[in-house]
């Protein structure tokens, strides 16, 4: 039972979807170039652009944002068939982990020709540069190396704290700025993990009818690194 005899508040099992609007980005010198050359878009130096960057430093966001703006179609980058080669024909086309195992590289190959042709553009998403995807194809490997490739660093701590500050700011839960710079030095720094964090606190806070304190902070962030070291095990 909570104060005054209040039965204890339990959290709903409620999904907060990350919101990928522009309005929800937070820019810090860890992304501000990739951020610059999606709202340039569609002025951009080459028609193949790739966004290379670390786990959860934002690479699907800025997809995300971008595909929204430029009305671009999404291919999973295992099957890149003939139906990309018309959408790119027709307009952008979006490939998010272009460098995850199982690479259509003859598909990407020639969906790069029809971007090129066409005019159109081709943004893909990867956790490392194109040199190092390992592609076999040496004529996919000369196309993406005409590509245009953004760096994306890992957040920063005031990446990090913009997006945690904000998290909770769209949840409308309050937060001691000591809390949040608590958070950004104990967390993993990713925006997942960000994510992950912030939800873990407000369900606790909801839970225990109680504002989020820096005590409640070392506990999520401590469980949060027991389910981690539990999964590496």
């Amino acid at each position: 039972m909570g104060e005054r005899g209040t039965p204890r508040q339990l959290p709903l099992d409620l999904q907060h979807d990350a919101a990928f609007s522009r309005d929800d980005l937070v820019v810090s010198p860890a992304n501000a170039d990739a951020v610059g050359l999606i709202d340039r878009w569609p002025d951009w130096p080459a028609p193949v652009v790739v966004l290379a960057g670390p786990a959860g430093s934002g690479k699907t966001h800025l997809g995300a944002i971008w595909r929204e703006v430029s009305s671009a179609a999404e291919f999973e980058p295992g099957a890149i068939g003939e139906s990309a080669i018309k959408a790119a024909e027709a307009g952008p086309v979006f490939i998010d982990d272009a460098d995850r195992a199982g690479l259509d590289e003859q598909g990407l190959f020639h969906l790069i020709n029809a971007v090129r042709g066409a005019g159109t553009q081709l943004l893909l998403t990867a956790r490392r540069f194109p040199a190092a995807w390992g592609v076999k194809l040496p004529d996919l490997a000369s196309r993406l190396k005409a590509a245009t490739t953004v760096e994306i660093g890992e957040p920063d701590d005031l990446l990090l704290a913009g997006v945690i500050t904000k998290l909770f700011a769209d949840r409308q839960v309050e937060v001691e700025p000591h809390v949040v710079q608590y958070l950004v030095r104990r967390i993993e720094r990713s925006l997942s993990t960000a994510i992950r964090v912030v939800d873990r606190l407000d369900r606790a806070a909801l839970e225990q009818q109680s504002r989020i304190t820096r005590a409640l902070a070392t506990e999520a962030v401590s469980a949060l690194d027991e389910g981690q070291r539990e999964l590496d095990l």
